[in-house]
């Protein structure tokens, strides 16, 4: 499962120390000279699983900051990080306030990691096929691969910042230097374009990625694809690709590779200290419901997410030298769910608020995330190697319901896949019963129940504020002990946090380091 990070870190250690010193070093090396022989082919690859836009859900400035996949969450106010005092990019987003100057550094970092696993991407796809030694079927899924994170890259910068700058060949020469912005749809169709070829020529595996050495696979491919259509169906494109997102959707489910994990029961009644979600938690991506994940490994990769499933009070609780509560869920964020009825908002599962000392005192705190406990980390080595999901079978299944809702209505396929995200979640309701209540619902209704689901479901994999600008709306659990969650226009709203929200809100503006490099760029509108 670790593969890729072991043959990174083995590359680094194999090379004598008479090869090193005859060698001209890497980074004088251009593309042509490097791309000589199979490895190199290969390599190139394998670095892109640690560059970029996966680079989102690293704590790459301490863990102290959270990860970047966090600020879409902080802008929603509905999850909050207790050291927000002194990390100030959470109190901008939270309060509205950012600004290209004031977030400078932050949103430089997002902006340039990207972009360099981009130029990577681009490297490889350019040279891959010429590589001597690299048979045609290998050109193809390595290609397939590189363009993966290319269109996951893109997908990432055109949701964050809007049209920016295409850039699909390698850094060879000044033209890729200062390049203006291009439109939105024209970020999209290269997106669309890359993942096609990844799903349809690119001859990627069938396996799911745990049985596929953590390499990406089809199933990945077509489940990040189906999420560009859907997302492409909303704000700010508002084009109708609702029949492909479906069809993308349907083709992961449809494979029969994945399935979501089942609850163990006894006597017909679910064991809840092996629900799931405590199945998932203690599993290591063993699960065939992960369908793309980010792998870390202990000793070469530390995994932070463990240090952040409990408050900072509890570090001398732990074998870690600093704990911190980085994604807190708020009071209101956790009314989204049903109090009595959802598994997911019972004590440790989701999330906990407790943890039993060694002297078997009860230590109480604010509700953190559960899903992230890595015991044997926290209790004993120190330090995680737990991978953590990016994409997951719950995915597709909710792609799918809302898609066919769209194109097609409230078919008994769309009822049938949003039952089976709910059926888990509300163990003690029949799945019968489920059906039938969702059957019953109108088209608009029955696209609520599916975005109320991914509220509740999604949120370890920071989905809220992408949710936010594709639909326009901003949502508002009731507060009655029932989960039931409103939907009101985003622009003028206050967000969690009491910040009015307005419309250039939705985009992030440009860094002012990189406008100042690139005099081709315009910011955003607003800013």
């Amino acid at each position: 499962m670790k593969n890729i990070i072991i043959l990174l870190l083995a590359m680094m250690l194999t090379t004598s120390c008479k090869k090193f010193l005859e060698e001209v070093p890497r980074d004088e090396i251009s593309s042509g000279q490097y791309f000589k022989q199979p490895d190199h082919a290969v390599n190139a690859v394998n670095a892109l699983y640690r560059a970029g836009a996966p680079q989102f859900y690293e704590a790459n400035s301490g863990a102290y900051s959270g990860s970047r996949m966090m600020f879409g969450p902080y802008l929603s106010g509905y999850i909050d990080n207790e050291f927000k005092g002194q990390e100030i990019h959470v109190q901008y987003a939270q309060n509205m306030s950012f600004n290209g100057d004031n977030l400078s550094s932050y949103l430089q970092s997002m902006w340039s990691n990207i972009y360099t696993g981009i130029a990577r991407a681009n490297n490889a796809i350019k040279y891959i096929p010429t590589t001597p030694g690299v048979s045609e079927v290998q050109a193809k899924q390595l290609s397939a691969e590189a363009k993966f994170f290319r269109a996951y890259g893109y997908f990432h910068l055109v949701r964050l910042f809007g049209g920016v700058p295409l850039i699909t060949e390698p850094y060879e020469n000044q033209d890729n230097v200062a390049v203006k912005r291009n439109t939105v749809e024209e970020v999209y169709n290269l997106i669309t374009a890359d993942l096609e070829y990844a799903v349809n020529e690119g001859g990627l595996s069938t396996n799911a990625m745990v049985n596929n050495a953590g390499r990406i696979t089809k199933g990945a491919a077509a489940t990040l694809l189906a999420d560009v259509y859907l997302t492409m169906s909303g704000f700010p494109l508002n084009k109708d690709m609702s029949v492909k997102a479906a069809t993308n959707a349907r083709l992961v489910i449809n494979s029969g590779v994945y399935q979501l994990t089942p609850h163990e029961r006894s006597n017909g009644e679910v064991v809840l200290t092996n629900t799931a979600y405590n199945k998932l938690r203690v599993a290591d991506n063993s699960a065939l419901e992960n369908i793309y994940y980010y792998e870390f490994a202990e000793g070469i990769a530390t995994s932070t997410y463990s240090a952040w499933a409990f408050p900072a009070t509890a570090a001398s609780d732990t074998k870690f030298a600093v704990t911190l509560n980085a994604y807190a869920p708020t009071a209101k964020f956790l009314q989204g769910y049903n109090q009595t009825e959802d598994l997911r908002a019972q004590e440790k599962q989701f999330f906990h608020s407790s943890l039993t000392r060694s002297n078997s005192t009860i230590f109480n705190f604010a509700k953190a995330p559960y899903m992230w406990l890595n015991d044997a980390a926290a209790f004993s080595t120190g330090s995680s190697g737990k991978d953590l999901p990016i994409y997951t079978y719950a995915d597709p299944l909710l792609i799918a319901a809302e898609s066919i809702a769209l194109s097609e209505g409230v078919t008994a396929d769309a009822v049938n896949y949003l039952s089976q995200v709910k059926e888990r979640a509300y163990w003690k309701t029949d799945l019968t019963v489920l059906k039938s209540q969702l059957a019953l619902l109108s088209k608009a209704d029955f696209i609520k129940e599916v975005w109320r689901e991914r509220y509740r479901e999604l949120v370890f994999e920071g989905r809220i504020w992408f949710d936010i600008q594709r639909t326009r709306l901003f949502p508002v659990p009731v507060g009655d002990g029932t989960g039931n969650i409103l939907f009101e226009p985003v622009i003028g709203h206050a967000n969690n946090a009491g910040a009015i929200i307005q419309e250039k809100n939705l985009l992030l503006p440009i860094a002012s380091d990189e406008l100042q490099r690139n005099a081709n760029l315009v910011q955003n509108p607003g800013y």
